[in-house]
């Protein structure tokens, strides 16, 4: 399972409205790339794909494709709004070593 912050839920509803997706989810997933190896996507979307785990957290719909959630498994998703103006975090539990930017990992 993947939590949600509230402040990464209060940015993903603000996001979703400003841009008309009413009735949207959060999509997150990983894949290859990035300085170490694999990479973080975030998208707001409204479609379930086959094999894709679908689950709520602080009121929010996370959805996952079957691969990525094998790595995502206990990360918590969170949204810094600080100096350095990151955008959404991802805490994995799961990862061994992470980019200096954060939007990068390896097991």
């Amino acid at each position: 399972m993947i939590q949600v912050t509230e402040n990464a839920k209060n940015k993903a509803i603000q996001l979703m409205n400003e841009d008309g997706k009413d009735g949207f989810f959060i999509r997150v997933g990983v894949k290859g790339g990035g300085c170490s190896g694999l990479m973080y996507e975030l998208t707001f979307d409204n479609q379930i794909k086959e094999g894709d785990k679908s689950f709520k957290d602080n009121g929010m719909q996370i959805v996952v494709d079957k691969k990525s959630f094998l790595y995502l498994i206990g990360t918590t998703l969170d949204f810094s709004g600080g100096l350095n103006g990151k955008g959404f975090v991802f805490s994995n539990p799961n990862a061994d070593r992470t980019c200096g930017c954060g939007e990068s990992f390896s097991l």
